[in-house]
């Protein structure tokens, strides 16, 4: 064979050989990417995002775009050839997998985590909107979980309004654990609560509960010192004046709070708040209209502008990495709060774009 011949079919074997190593080999990496975004004031698989009951609505137009970023899989392993090409697109980016499932958890402990943000925010979404809007919101105590062989199990439910702890009445969650560890280990608290069931009822029938129980509870010691515990954990339930509806599946994460509170305030009141203009945007929110950074936001900025949106509403704490690639044609707007986001969008429905806060670059 001449040597010409035999040094090519070396070489072509060896990139044979490469190539195989690299679709074969996994590697410790996931990736992520622009996911889709959807328009809190319209409708998705026939049914509004957002419906309103019991309240006056109002018609409204435009964009306000929550978005999203796809994941690779808990399950899911890249191969070489996968991560070089992921780390060559300018879209994607590839990450540690542990980064997105930290300590070895699985796609489904993921996907539990993330629907039961996505639910708490929600409901800090409709705290957030109705308190922007001076609309009362009631808010009480309650059993959050209870914790596996724990004293309270079986003895108190999530969902039990906590109204009292040895006759001193709570007022926030932080109360509830404050008047356990007055307590030393093995002795008994007295829990007055509204039973779920009943708290349920009379919620829904528009009444205050009329059955209370007082439960006792014995004390044990904590696991990682010698605090008096019960084994459960107290949150924040509210009652709404009336009913908001948050339609929306195959979603997770608290990263749709703030796009969905301004939402809930665009239909609530007259007018479009957009102008008719296509606003995206992406941040957590809490009960007091705080908005929170979200991991992701380059893929988010992306996925925004491929739909069309003309504005991005981001967390200031996002600011400097969006500032830092930025698509063509997409606005960043710099948010800490509801109430900025809200003033923001009014300058925008009013043309007014040199005074909108601007994201700069770290």
């Amino acid at each position: 064979m001449p040597r010409r011949t035999a040094t090519m079919l070396a070489s072509t074997l060896a990139f044979i050989a490469l190539l195989c190593v690299g679709v074969f080999l996994p590697v410790p990496y996931s990736e992520m990417s622009p996911g889709p975004t959807v328009n809190t004031l319209g409708s998705t698989d026939g049914e509004q995002v957002l419906e309103i009951s019991g309240r006056e609505t109002y018609p409204t137009s435009g964009n306000l775009n929550m978005t999203t970023v796809r994941v690779t899989g808990a399950d899911y392993r890249m191969n070489l050839v996968e991560a070089i090409y992921g780390w060559l697109a300018h879209d994607n980016v590839v990450v540690p997998h542990d980064t997105l499932y930290p300590d070895g958890q699985t796609e489904e402990e993921s996907t539990q985590e993330n629907a039961e943000e996505f639910t708490q925010s929600q409901e800090s979404a409709k705290v957030a909107a109705l308190e922007q809007l001076n609309i009362p919101v009631a808010s009480r105590v309650v059993v959050s979980s209870v914790l596996k062989d724990s004293p309270a199990e079986k003895r108190l439910h999530a969902g039990d309004v906590i109204r009292e702890v040895d006759g001193t009445a709570v007022k926030e969650p932080g109360d509830v654990a404050k008047l356990v560890v007055k307590h030393q280990p093995g002795e008994d608290v007295v829990f007055t609560i509204v039973p779920a069931d009943e708290a349920a009822a009379a919620e829904k029938a528009g009444r205050e509960p009329t059955v209370t129980r007082k439960v006792t509870v014995p004390t044990v010691k904590a696991p990682e010192d010698d605090r008096a515990i019960v084994g459960i954990h107290a949150g924040t339930d509210h009652t709404f004046p009336f009913t908001v509806d948050i339609n929306l599946a195959d979603v997770g994460g608290p990263s749709a709070g703030l796009m969905f509170a301004l939402g809930i305030i665009d239909k609530l009141t007259p007018g479009a708040m957009t102008g008719g203009t296509f606003v995206a945007g992406t941040g957590t929110i809490d009960d007091d209209g705080k908005v929170g950074p979200i991991g992701g936001i380059e893929m988010k900025l992306v996925g925004a502008r491929n739909a069309g949106a003309e504005y991005f509403l981001t967390p200031a704490d996002n600011c400097a990495s969006a500032a830092s690639d930025t698509p063509d044609g997409l606005t960043l707007v710099k948010v800490d709060t509801i109430a900025d986001a809200t003033k923001s969008l009014e300058k925008i429905r009013e043309g007014d774009i040199e005074q909108l806060p601007s994201c700069e670059v770290g």
